[in-house]
């Protein structure tokens, strides 16, 4: 069944308008007045009747096209081109007018419900077509129904599409799947007059049970990096220390600046207390430095 949108849209771009048009009615009423005025004056019933005829070949005749439409007309059935936009006329009886295009630019919805992407998995697409008729000649001569050909053709273009992408790409790459639609869209509607400005993807549904999988395995994979990133910090810090020792093991005299660093930097603090054993206080020379500090210490 044809959507709502579509049906709406249809109307509004190919449509039938009565056969007589409000100027038609106005000329006949004015020619019926011009007529009756002539009879009284000429007390002759002949002006009434020449009246009454041109008012109506007037209300038939004259026509009207809204600024964005235009309108086909058949001589006899043939094709004799295209009238509008304003006032125009027509011969009755012999022209007849087939259709009024609307030029504007316009929306179609287009779903795709349970297709498939390429690593099978089911999506339902909702999509919107901008499109217009540049031609509409064409348009009226070359498919009977251009509104609901391009909708079918949406929907097809659609649905190929989404068989040709994955999940994730459909996902983060709307943009490119649009123009990609309204490419293939534009190469199959222009020979119609009809041109598709650009498709956009509205949104992309997936069973919920999937979403629910699609979650957990995101959670285990940020859990996962959550556990290699201090392994990974770890294995650097062992690196770097054993980049260190091979500096220390040829320069004994840079690890004993550097234990005496460390030593300083723990007993700075007031109130702490660090216990070193007295064989590494003379193999570094450290015991200049504790009195130091006993006596900084004091002082403060």
């Amino acid at each position: 069944m044809m959507p709502l949108t579509l049906a709406r849209n249809s109307r509004n771009s190919i449509r039938s308008k009565p056969q007589i048009s409000a100027v038609g009615v106005a000329g006949l009423l004015v020619c019926l007045a011009i007529g009756a005025a002539g009879a009284i004056w000429l007390n002759n019933p002949v002006p009434a009747a020449v009246g009454a005829l041109i008012g109506l070949y007037l209300l038939f005749a004259i026509r009207v096209a809204e600024q964005w439409e235009r309108a086909a007309v058949l001589r006899l059935g043939r094709y004799i081109g295209l009238r509008g936009p304003g006032l125009f006329t027509i011969i009755p009886v012999i022209d007849e007018i087939s259709l009024y295009v609307d030029q504007r630019v316009r929306v179609v919805e287009v779903k795709a419900e349970s297709a498939l992407t390429r690593d099978t998995v089911p999506v339902n697409v909702d999509a919107i077509v901008f499109w217009l008729v540049w031609n509409a000649e064409k348009s009226i001569l070359e498919v009977v129904n251009f509104s609901e050909a391009i909708m079918m053709s949406a929907q097809t273009a659609l649905r190929e599409s989404i068989g040709r992408h994955d999940l994730a790409q459909m996902i983060t790459e709307r943009e490119t799947l649009g123009r990609e639609l309204q490419r293939i869209l534009d190469e199959k509607t222009n020979p119609w007059g009809i041109t598709v400005q650009s498709v956009e993807i509205r949104d992309v549904h997936i069973p919920q049970a999937l979403e629910d999988a699609m979650s957990r395995q995101a959670q285990a994979e940020r859990e996962r990096q959550a556990r290699i990133i201090p392994g990974t910090a770890e294995t650097d810090i062992a690196a770097k220390f054993g980049e260190a020792s091979t500096v220390y093991i040829n320069n004994p005299v840079a690890l004993h600046l550097r234990a005496m660093n460390m030593l300083y930097e723990a007993i700075k603090e007031k109130g702490s207390m660090v216990i070193v054993p007295s064989s590494a206080v003379e193999t570094m020379g450290l015991g200049a430095l504790l009195g130091t500090a006993s006596l900084s210490s004091q002082k403060q």
